[in-house]
């Protein structure tokens, strides 16, 4: 089951606040201005800074 449109509509980034954007993989959700990568696992997304990859 795959991230809803709505949850997708609400969820921000922890650290700087902007919106989240699907990964092509949909691994995971990658913030548009701070470019963090927030891990799914179980078609749960894990908004932990701690857990967050930052990819250029």
């Amino acid at each position: 089951m795959a991230i809803s449109k709505d949850l997708l509509e609400i969820l921000v980034c922890p650290v700087c606040k902007a919106t989240v954007e699907m990964k092509a993989d949909q691994s995971g959700l990658r913030c548009v201005q701070c470019h963090r990568v927030y891990p799914i696992r179980d078609d749960i997304p894990v908004m932990l800074i701690d857990e967050a990859k930052i990819e250029e």
